[in-house]
């Protein structure tokens, strides 16, 4: 984490500016256009301006704004990978292969430590509870990643990105549940936007959109169960490595002489630091290893469990009877219940097959699953139970015991390479988890590094690596037994899971508007079996389940700490906004002195004038002659293709030079351009919104369809036809450019519009040609959020303190919009929130 920078820095408070908003706040949905804003006043009450300009606002007809569409930014490879995801059957079966090694290897390695888990809380006294415990954890396989996640959790992806925060983000497009109000109608126009369902709309669907778009409490709740669910996979990401490692480690206990409790600590501490070390290289490099090593691991997963079966008891085939189940619990009773902790580590690494969705499809995933690890799994705990039914006292080491004699080492070799792997998925999606929760405002801004050119899902963010080594180190030293971890482990898992389940149900009755009785059978089947498995796993809170408790409720609190402080600072600035009368009331020249330059001016607003802009008027003597408001701006949808990147809107009249760009990107975009290509990017945007505006202008005026506003921004010099624009620049320099003003900046021709129909178009090119060549400053502000005085105890703890340090220790914005630091201007301004 990086502190704010940057050279220039002007410190001023806003003890003149704010308070004088004393009504109702507005809030801003995307339909208000830029000209309605809330009173802002820099020279006390503007009363006598107050009436005149909501009759103005009743009266004056808004004029037509021409949005640009077309505008291609920050191309990188790769960036669509999933947009050619319906591959023929070999790159399919590919596809499948690789998904091997990134996908399975959390659930590859359950076979380490179930059984080993299971048995240490049921004994081991006749066949029923071999086979009982055998049927359990395969109908456990069969019911929940099989028939749940492959066939049905799947399908509810966000034009092919899994996970979370992709169900919420599908959600916030279809109702307004996202709690940051800085939605646009130009945004459902983007053509990812939308998804393809041909389902007819229902009441029912529409009743549900209406509860969660009126109820603020559904909104709040819908977002902390999307943080918690977030929270346990963080979680997962410190646990997996610990159970992994530490499991493939304990192999050795038996094998040499020893080797004890102490020596399979340091040694898989060793493993762990070394495993995150390298992280900082990216995974890109032995990517090609991952697959192959885990495909070795299935195939002898598969082998050793029909050696076991063959030699030991075939008959263990009986556990496909779910009668087993019956008389298991029947038998052990609370016993039994108790052993559901152990056996739901079998599933563990689920979720990961719906969070890893962007990298690969639906269909290489489910023949990856059904083809190779089902059957892999089912063998390798059939073999174990096969040679438990001879050897009932082996079940502290059931996986390296049951291996055949003279494959010991080279099994442990794969099984510890398994387990690293495991880890390094884990790890991967933690990384891709936050990036997502960071883009949509859930997370504190961290630095990420993309490890790879080509790959958009490789990234690397040193603080969260750093922190998962020492939570993990911490943990094994800790414990020092996986029978400890497993119960932490166990809670995680499951907690994710009831998390999918029920965003899953509000996706099927909201947006895929099935039969209400199929998609209520969803939640009551999964649902009430996975609640079975969390009422049993929950018993084990003393014993280590407190620990993955723990670490939700921290990045819980930071999260929706983060997101609740960053709502309140953007309420606030949409109270503050400068109102378009008082604007008016300082003309062209904005009350100070324009000269040559663009100033772009980074702030959260999708429509009307930031608050900040009156702190940069105050603070310096001249302002630059081309103004752009920028918005970086994440919508609720995984990528926004390139030529749909930008929107471009003129703030006050012509004269003003005043411009907003609003720079879209999804949740999974990433954001590697230069400063010096996002500024001719913005420049040739520009350009083109200038002249697409004066084609829709002329196309009006033939029409005899002129735009109210525009008559009667030209009607204060009409006569001079433009030549008179009020353009606050040197005229001797621009009368030295009118013979370059029929070029445009990129050296094209305008488009099909005669210079003399238009000759103010002419002007605002070179005027923008002019600025472009003084150079460009970064307009930022530097805004301290403080609680009001009469607000609540917690209220002001939590903005006062837990949230004024995660903004204070967080990558600084200049750093994170990537600006040069010797252009860049900061101001100083409070939020009273």
């Amino acid at each position: 984490m990086e502190d704010e920078g940057g050279g220039g820095g002007i410190e001023e408070t806003n003890s003149r500016l704010m308070g004088s908003s004393g009504g109702e706040s507005r809030w801003v949905d995307g339909s208000e256009m830029d000209s309605d804003s809330p009173p802002w006043s820099l020279f006390g009450d503007d009363e006598g301006r107050e009436g005149y300009g909501s009759i103005r606002r009743r009266l004056v007809k808004k004029p037509k704004r021409a949005d640009s569409f077309d505008v291609e930014a920050m191309e990188i490879a790769g960036s669509h990978a999933h947009d050619s995801k319906d591959l023929s059957v070999w790159p399919t079966l590919a596809l499948a292969f690789q998904t091997l090694g990134v996908v399975y290897g959390d659930m590859g390695t359950s076979p380490l430590y179930v059984f080993s888990d299971v048995f240490s809380k049921v004994p081991i006294e006749s066949e029923v509870d071999v086979l009982g415990a055998l049927s359990l954890v395969m109908y456990t396989i069969a019911l929940l990643p099989f028939a749940k996640y492959v066939f049905i959790v799947l399908k509810a992806n966000d034009n092919g990105e899994g996970g979370t925060f992709a169900l919420y983000s599908l959600i916030c497009r279809y109702a307004k549940v996202n709690m940051l109000p800085n939605r646009q109608v130009a945004d459902e126009q983007i053509s990812s936007f939308r998804l393809k369902l041909p389902t007819p709309e229902l009441e029912r669907a529409l009743n549900i959109k209406d509860s969660l778009e009126r109820r603020s409490s559904l909104r709040t709740l819908l977002l902390l169960l999307v943080l918690m669910g977030t929270s346990m996979i963080i979680g997962d990401g410190i646990l997996t490595p610990a159970m992994s490692v530490m499991s493939a480690v304990s192999g050795l206990q038996g094998e040499i002489r020893g080797f004890g409790t102490n020596a399979v600590v340091l040694v898989s501490v060793i493993i762990l630091v070394g495993l995150f070390s390298i992280q900082q290289f990216g995974t890109s490099k032995v990517g090609f290893t991952f697959a192959p090593a885990l495909a070795l691991w299935f195939f002898c997963l598969g082998s050793i469990g029909i050696y076991n079966i063959y030699k030991y008891d075939i008959t263990v085939l009986r556990a496909f009877n779910p009668a087993y189940v019956y008389l298991f619990f029947k038998k052990n009773s609370t016993q039994a219940w108790s052993a559901l902790g152990g056996c739901v580590l079998c599933i563990t690494g689920a979720e990961a097959m719906f969070a890893d969705l962007g990298h690969f499809s639906v269909r290489a995933i489910q023949i990856a699953f059904t083809c190779v690890v089902f059957p892999c799994l089912l063998l390798a705990y059939m073999g174990q139970a096969a040679f438990l039914m001879k050897h009932p006292h082996s079940t502290g080491r059931i996986f390296y015991d049951c291996v055949p004699d003279g494959l010991f080492w080279p099994v442990f070799v794969i099984a510890t390479l398994a387990a690293m792997i495991a880890s390094q998925a884990m790890i991967s999606a933690t990384f891709s988890c936050i990036k997502q929760s960071m883009a949509l405002g859930c997370f504190p801004r961290l630095k990420i590094i993309h490890t790879s050119r080509k790959l958009m899902g490789q990234i690397y963010i040193p603080v969260i690596n750093w922190f998962l080594m020492i939570m993990c180190v911490v943990v094994v030293a800790s414990f020092q037994s996986t029978t400890d971890i497993a119960n932490a482990y166990g809670i995680a898992e499951v907690g994710v899971m009831i998390v999918s389940t029920t965003l899953v149900t509000l996706v099927m009755l909201l947006i895929w508007q099935i039969n209400l009785f199929l998609a209520l059978c969803f939640p009551l089947v999964f649902g009430t079996v996975e609640l079975i498995y969390l009422s049993a796993v929950l018993t084990k809170i003393k014993d280590g389940g407190w620990l993955p408790l723990v670490f939700a409720s921290c990045f819980l609190c930071v999260m929706y700490i983060w997101n609740y402080g960053s709502v309140l600072k953007y309420q606030s600035e949409v109270r503050e906004k400068i109102s378009m009368d008082l604007m008016l009331d300082l003309g062209s020249s904005l009350g100070t002195v324009r000269v040559p330059g663009i100033g772009l001016l980074y702030n959260e607003l999708v429509q009307g004038v930031p608050s900040i802009f009156g702190q940069f008027l105050l603070s310096l003597p001249a302002i630059h002659s081309t103004v752009v408001f920028v918005c970086i701006k994440y919508v609720p949808i995984p990528v926004v293709p390139q030529e749909e990147r930008f929107l471009f809107r003129r703030v006050c009249p012509r004269d003003y030079h005043m411009f907003r760009c609003v720079a879209r990107y999804g949740y999974t975009d990433i954001r590697k351009e230069d400063h010096h290509s996002f500024e001719q990017l913005l420049v040739e945007s520009l350009e083109k919104f200038l002249r697409r505006e004066s084609q829709d202008l002329a196309l009006e005026s033939n029409l005899n369809e002129l735009d109210f506003d525009s008559v009667s921004v030209r009607s204060r010099d009409s006569d001079t036809a433009g030549d008179d624009l009020r353009i606050p620049l040197m005229w001797d320099q621009r009368l030295g450019e009118a013979g370059e003003a029929g070029t445009s900046l990129s050296g094209e021709t305008t488009s099909g519009l005669p210079s003399d129909e238009d000759p103010s178009l002419e002007y605002e090119l070179s005027a923008l040609k002019e600025a472009m060549n003084s150079g460009f400053t970064y307009l930022l502000g530097h805004g301290d959020v403080r609680a009001k005085k009469n607000s609540w105890f917690i209220k002001k703890l939590a903005i006062n303190y837990f949230y004024a340090f995660l903004r204070r220790n967080c990558r600084a914005g200049t750093a994170n919009l990537r600006v040069p630091h010797m252009n860049i201007m900061q101001v100083g301004m409070t939020y009273m929130v």
